[in-house]
């Protein structure tokens, strides 16, 4: 927009009082009301950019959790100066896995959020290194210098993601039967299926994010709401959802080491948000089954809960090297509403592995 500035480059002194810090209880309701404006289009305010409200998917922020529902390795951080809170950065905590993801970056000020938003992630940078992060993780749009001002502090751009969303007003298909989804080869995952799930994730997964996303095998065996493979620029909205994975078999058993044809993560909604999925397919697997067994799978949960009414759609993040699950998807009734950019930030110094060579090679 214009009035706002571009980043770190452009940064102003702040006053004397100004300063980064953790935030307090009597903090929340001055918070509460600075991430509303950071959200509200037509503000002088800079946050992450991210498809939080709109028509499609009504008042639910995608990215912005109530305050409430922190849980206790959640951390918020605030800008404050002169007794006045301009800034606010709330952090998600893997503590299974030492990563941060950041899903919230707030600023208001046409001419200081630059600076504030600046200082707020170099603080967050430091004390996540004292604190033992291994890395940080944040999905944002390109727009108001997002991504330089990612960079700018040591982040690397790694992929896209398009969000499709499947609006309310679609019927969800009725659920399958356990003869049909057998026969489809669908069941659910179990912690058994770690080494097919990492090999799936192989095969669908360039080399590159491989080696920057780092899932271990252990990853692949957690189960439940706390799950956060595969990862994805929505996976904070899980925790308020009900969360179930299943996976396909492949039917000539995997003659290429890759036992599964596809996986398919579940998150059904207990609040105002919409619900989820997030699929994976083996290259040259049609997509398709998954997605509507899913479909399926919400129409069977969410009918379960007499207090929810299913009027937010469903929503489901697709990156660009995973086409074609987008056309998969786009044949049930999603449709793109935006794409975003994922970068990530080590802490770890790599190091590559001594590897032998031939005699005489030098």
């Amino acid at each position: 927009m214009s009035g706002r500035s571009n980043g770190p480059a452009d940064r102003r002194p702040a006053g004397r009082a100004a300063k980064v810090r953790v935030a307090r209880l009597t903090d929340l309701a001055a918070l509460g009301e600075l991430s509303r404006l950071c959200q509200t289009e037509g503000v002088d305010a800079r946050s992450l950019g991210l498809p939080i409200s709109g028509p499609p998917i009504g008042m639910f922020s995608l990215f912005r959790l109530p305050l409430g529902a922190f849980r206790p390795h959640d951390l918020l951080y605030v800008y404050e100066d002169a007794g006045r809170l301009s800034g606010l950065l709330r952090v998600e905590r893997d503590t299974y896995r030492d990563e941060w993801t950041i899903v919230e970056l707030d600023a208001i000020g046409a001419v200081d959020a630059g600076d504030i938003r600046y200082r707020l992630l170099q603080h967050l940078v430091r004390d996540g290194a004292r604190r033992g992060a291994v890395r940080f993780h944040v999905a944002c749009s390109e727009d108001a210098g997002n991504v330089e001002l990612f960079m700018q502090a040591g982040f690397a751009r790694y992929g896209d993601e398009i969000l499709l969303f499947r609006p309310p007003e679609v019927l969800l298909p009725e659920p399958w039967p356990e003869k049909e989804a057998a026969q489809a080869g669908i069941r659910p995952a179990t912690t058994q299926d770690a080494l097919a799930l990492a090999r799936l994730y192989g095969a669908a997964t360039p080399q590159p994010v491989q080696r920057l996303e780092a899932v271990r095998l252990t990853d692949w065996e957690r189960q439940g709401t706390s799950w956060r493979v595969p990862r994805s620029s929505l996976a904070p909205i899980l925790r308020f959802a009900d969360v179930e994975g299943f996976v396909q078999e492949a039917p000539d058993g995997g003659k290429d080491g890759t036992q599964l044809d596809g996986f398919i993560q579940v998150g059904v909604a207990k609040e105002d948000q919409p619900h989820y999925l997030k699929v994976v397919a083996r290259p040259g697997v049609s997509a398709e089954p998954l997605v509507q067994f899913g479909l399926g799978v919400i129409t069977a949960r969410a009918g379960r809960q007499s207090d929810h009414r299913h009027d937010h759609g469903v929503i489901s993040p697709v990156r660009t090297y995973e086409h074609p699950i987008d056309r998969a998807l786009e044949d049930s009734e999603f449709h793109s509403i935006a794409t975003v950019t994922l970068l990530m930030k080590e802490t770890l110094i790599r190091v590559a592995e001594p590897a032998l060579v031939p005699a005489g090679v030098r």
